[in-house]
């Protein structure tokens, strides 16, 4: 076996199945160069045949992707298949990943297929895969529930048919890291050609465990390729984290004895990167990327800290791409400045029109904060790419009343279509009196789901991050939103998410569980 492990990324997959994470096409491609900036192996940019904008999405990440292999899911029919390598011809390399349930328990209440019938469409789908696409990826979906006989069967059939990846997902987050290993290392020993393919993992993490069954998938079991997200991203508890896996494969390589190919520096501003767009903020807890990961409180750490790092830290901030907030701008920069930080950023605009419009955005943020930081400038890009896809609803201007003993009142301005409309409405707060202003015009009736703020940077002068998610008609968008001021980015948020809601091609279906 090979020493090294294959980093399959779901984050724009597997990560936007988290209610309201779902992704523009433009958002999808800059955290798809990001990926490939972190050097991921392979980036599953979506399923092609759930909606048109996840087709368009994964055709324009395959087009925009030269050094990572793009996947798009598929369900085991001819008619996913064929959408899914429709989706992925402008890849330079590209993998189609068919799945197909096999636990007694889905196949009985879900599929309604026999386990024979479930065998035959198993071999079917792979030998049409294998038509349109030289790398099949085949997942037995719930295959840690799967019994141990007709899984065997299975993944022997599929090798045969050419599949080259074998995935045994846990679906469900049931299992634990010795029994998982233990899973796949039967599975390796019982079907005879198991050294024709690598073998997968895909750990859910609904007992917390998810990070530990893939390690112990790849040590115990003998996988080589582990599929995770970004910040460990995913629908229900989530899935393996990304920056985890890769931490730990690193740090403890005297156990593991496994390498892979990612660019550490680079998993802090991924990681920061898909928190913005998908406005779900990462817990300052979390391992490796959250803000409390390096920091040190207690006097005895602090004072080992400054003897040697090595009494209290088993990584360097530095090696994962923390830095200090470094000030890169200010509004006294030029535009060659602008888009050289842009580059170093690895944020690629094409369009002279584009940076011009980012450049304004920038020079007026600058005119509001004395210091502009990397953060600040991600931001604007995020807000500039928004803007790039059509608003039916856009922000001009508001005024807010509030004072001890009364209720607060808020006037907004913006612009509906071609009109320009304002309105007036009061509140508990000014956040609230703000948001009832846009909807006594909008009239939405969306249910309001989540509101949170957070500040891109330290201090007063940060701004404010705003995520507002709301649900209509089995929909549930999120907006984002980013401004000095809080209760300005608070509108602008809430407008950001009902211009989803009135977009159709925002819609996605996802036509039923996945890996």
């Amino acid at each position: 076996m090979s020493d090294k492990v294959i980093i399959f990324d779901t984050t724009l997959r597997d990560g936007e199945q988290s209610p309201g994470a779902s992704m523009t096409k433009d958002e999808k491609v800059r955290i798809a160069r990001q990926l490939e900036r972190l050097k991921v192996d392979v980036i599953e940019a979506g399923f092609a045949a759930s909606s048109e904008g996840d087709f368009q999405a994964i055709s324009a990440v395959a087009a925009a992707v030269k050094d990572s292999i793009v996947c798009s899911l598929a369900r085991a029919n001819d008619k996913d298949i064929t959408r899914a390598a429709d989706a992925l011809k402008a890849a330079k390399a590209k993998r189609i990943h068919a799945f197909l349930a096999t636990s007694p328990l889905h196949m009985a209440v879900k599929l309604r297929m026999s386990p024979e019938e479930v065998l035959e469409q198993a071999k079917r789908s792979i030998r049409f895969a294998r038509n349109l696409a030289e790398d099949i990826e085949f997942s037995a979906e719930d295959g840690y529930r799967s019994e141990m006989d007709f899984l065997c069967r299975v993944v022997e059939a599929v090798i045969k048919e050419g599949a080259s990846t074998i995935n045994i997902p846990d679906t469900v987050g049931y299992a634990t890291p010795e029994l998982y290993g233990d899973f796949i290392k039967t599975l390796r020993t019982r079907v005879p050609n198991s050294d024709k393919v690598v073998w997968s993992v895909h750990c859910h993490n609904d007992l917390g465990m998810a990070v530990a069954n893939s390690l112990a998938g790849v040590k115990i079991g003998g996988a080589r390729q582990i599929e995770c997200t970004i910040n460990g991203l995913g629908e229900r508890a989530g899935n393996t984290a990304l920056e985890e896996i890769v931490m730990a494969l690193r740090t403890r390589k005297d156990y593991f004895n496994l390498i892979c190919d990612i660019d550490a520096s680079q998993i802090v501003p991924a990681s920061k990167m898909v928190s913005h767009i998908t406005g779900f903020v990462v817990q300052p807890n979390k391992a490796v990327v959250g803000a409390n990961a390096f920091a040190h409180t207690s006097g005895i750490h602090q004072d080992g800290i400054l003897k040697n790092r090595e009494t209290y830290e088993i990584m360097r901030a530095e090696d994962v791409g923390w830095a200090a907030n470094k000030i890169v701008l200010g509004k006294l920069s030029g535009r060659n400045a602008f888009k050289q930080r842009l580059h170093d950023l690895g944020i690629v605009v094409e369009a002279e029109a584009d940076i011009n419009e980012a450049f304004t955005r920038f020079k007026t943020l600058a005119d509001q904060k004395t210091e502009i930081f990397d953060e600040d400038i991600i931001a604007i890009m995020s807000e500039t790419a928004s803007a790039e896809e059509g608003e039916f609803y856009k922000f001009i201007s508001m005024s807010q009343h509030s004072e001890t003993g009364e209720r607060p009142k808020s006037r907004i301005t913006l612009r509906m279509g071609d009109k320009e409309v304002s309105s007036e409405a009061e509140g508990n707060g000014p956040v609230d009196a703000s948001l009832n202003a846009i909807e006594e015009v909008a009239k939405s009736g969306a249910e309001q789901l989540l509101y949170s703020v957070n500040a891109i940077t330290s201090g007063t002068q940060s701004q404010g991050e705003v995520t507002v998610r709301l649900a209509k008609g089995g929909r549930i968008v999120n907006g984002v939103g980013t401004d000095p001021d809080i209760i300005a980015a608070s509108a602008k948020a809430y407008l950001a998410a009902l211009n989803k809601l009135h977009d159709p091609s925002q819609a996605k279906l996802n036509a039923q569980m996945t890996p």
